[in-house]
């Protein structure tokens, strides 16, 4: 069974109106919908927006359904020069950009539990995902690094800030949160992201003009990772 998660219905209903059978199950406020998709067993959910609520929803899934890995679809904020809206980044890595303890001498986006920054995305999901993504074809498709934290990046500053400290190409919610909950869980991770906004004092009008055609062409890439993942 492979998973997929994402922050809002948008970014998943795509994939729900082409899974068959479907069954609902509830757990922790959560509705999980399992089903088929092209032969293969899928279980998709809407976790909502921020790292908790991705966490939270991740946990649930790999507690209550055991799948073999799980995949963050969704839209994002573009923060690499070279990215227009609507390509996509295949996420190789991810940090959660508003993890700080450096007053204590740690760097920006340690994670304790981890003892690490960075989480690298599983490299059979990234090499499936990317494949998926050039099948897809239609727009533009970038390996890249994600860096997730509780709020919209809408700030020239901040987005300098998220780029001279992590290298990261696109900034969101939720990636890096379900990274850390599956690393810890041992189960193969992946992200795809499609490019809503470009993160800066003009994110959110291109953020609410974009977001469907952006989680569309995500959906398109989730569609073919399920039939070539094996």
């Amino acid at each position: 069974m492979i998973g997929i998660i994402g922050a809002m219905k948008v970014e998943i209903e795509k994939i729900r109106s082409l899974t068959e059978n479907k069954k609902t199950r509830t757990v922790s406020g959560i509705d999980f919908v399992s089903g088929t998709l092209g032969g293969r067993e899928i279980v998709t959910a809407v976790c909502g927006i921020g790292k908790v609520s991705a966490a939270i929803c991740a946990e649930a899934m790999i507690l209550s359904f055991s799948p073999e890995c799980i995949i963050n679809t969704g839209v994002g904020g573009g923060l690499a020069s070279q990215l227009r809206v609507c390509d996509a980044v295949i996420a190789d890595s991810f940090v959660q950009h508003d993890m700080d303890t450096v007053v204590f001498g740690d760097p920006a986006g340690y994670l304790y539990d981890l003892d690490r920054v960075e989480i690298p995305a599983d490299t059979k999901v990234f090499e499936t995902l990317s494949k998926a993504a050039e099948m897809t074809g239609g727009f533009r498709i970038y390996p890249g690094r994600i860096a997730s934290g509780d709020q919209f990046i809408a700030s020239a500053d901040k987005k300098k800030f998220i780029v001279d400290t992590f290298g990261a190409s696109v900034c969101e919610m939720e990636g890096a949160s379900m990274a850390q909950v599956c690393f810890k869980n041992s189960v193969p991770f992946g992200a795809v992201r499609a490019i809503s906004d470009n993160a800066d004092g003009s994110g959110h009008i291109s953020y609410e003009e974009f977001l469907p055609q952006a989680a569309e062409n995500a959906a398109k890439i989730i569609e073919n990772f399920v039939r070539l993942y094996k």
